[in-house]
């Protein structure tokens, strides 16, 4: 399986997914940890792939969303973004929205 093969069923896999420095219990950066915040305050249920455990990972999900940075959050295997267009949607209430919907 290629690496892309395995982050399509990593992102088709989980409702809500997160591609992150360290894990929800122990972010390795701010900008994860943001994320995972933003995430928890909507009342999200939330897979995290720690890209520090996979160089493979790190690079290929860069090329898989053609967005260069960590964190990145999908939903129902829809690319949303990193932590700063999460934090413009949290704002807006557009990703509790967002969430909601999926969680059912």
């Amino acid at each position: 399986m290629s690496i892309q093969d395995k982050i399509k069923q990593q992102v088709t896999d989980n409702t809500i997914l997160l591609y992150m420095k360290g894990n929800a219990e122990l972010p390795m950066c701010g900008f994860s940890a943001r994320a995972v915040n933003i995430l928890k305050s909507c009342d999200a249920k939330f897979a995290t792939v720690d890209v520090l455990q996979d160089e493979e990972v790190r690079q290929g999900i860069k090329v898989f969303s053609n967005w260069p940075t960590i964190p990145q959050l999908y939903v129902k295997g829809e690319f949303i973004g990193g932590s700063d267009i999460m934090a413009e949607m949290f704002e807006s209430g557009e990703l509790k929205q967002l969430i909601d919907t999926v969680q059912g």
